[in-house]
């Protein structure tokens, strides 16, 4: 499947915030945002006026980065949002915190989205007791998310674990990381989806 394998850094300092892509790294000096927080490219400090058209592409592009999804699979998902009841926007934003990448990601058990998706793919993550290795799998209320035992030594979910009071678990999740598993209490809300991002430009970068 088709991946992003370039530099990271540079696509945070592209929409000019910080995507928290190479986690721990994020909270250091030695953040690229930090250190150049600029456009990367020759032309990168060249203040630009941008478009209404540019506005509404770079939200788009931002949100897509954080969550690690291509084109075409986001797409999906909007036309997903679309079709539920409510607001489109927010529809949007809980169809990709519903992902399980994203969700073992936010259960602490990976320090970045990338990070989570290599252990989802790997096999290392069960789903109410059974092995689910794709990414974009949804999560309903109830269920439980838990690390395969025979790959709750690897050192980079101990890592993870260890940083998890920088980084908090969002209310929606519980999570007993002694036990290394979590359940889907509910479905996030807006407010609980704390991600640098105006969903509703991207709902009209698609209307127009």
């Amino acid at each position: 499947m088709a991946r992003y394998r370039g530099p990271v850094c540079r696509l945070c300092r592209r929409e000019g915030v910080k995507l928290f892509l190479k986690g721990d790294r994020c909270y250091t000096d030695k953040c690229a945002m930090e250190r150049r927080p600029y456009p990367p490219g020759q032309h990168g400090q060249m203040r630009r006026k941008k478009t209404e058209y540019a506005l509404l592409l770079r939200e788009k592009q931002k949100l897509k980065r954080i969550y690690g999804v291509l084109e075409n699979q986001f797409r999906r998902y909007f036309e997903e949002a679309e079709r539920q009841k409510g607001v489109t926007g927010e529809n949007l934003l809980i169809l990709l915190e519903r992902r399980l990448d994203n969700v073992v990601y936010r259960m602490g058990f990976a320090n970045s989205r990338n990070q989570a998706r290599q252990l989802v793919r790997h096999g290392h993550i069960l789903v109410n007791g059974k092995k689910v290795d794709i990414p974009s799998y949804l999560v309903e209320v109830g269920d439980e998310i838990s690390i395969r035992e025979k790959s709750r030594e690897i050192p980079f979910i101990k890592e993870a674990i260890e940083s998890i009071p920088r980084r908090g678990i969002p209310s929606w999740l519980e999570v007993d990381h002694d036990h290394f598993k979590g359940t889907v209490k509910a479905l996030p809300t807006r407010e609980e989806i704390a991600i640098p991002v105006q969903e509703q430009l991207i709902v009209e970068f698609y209307s127009k």
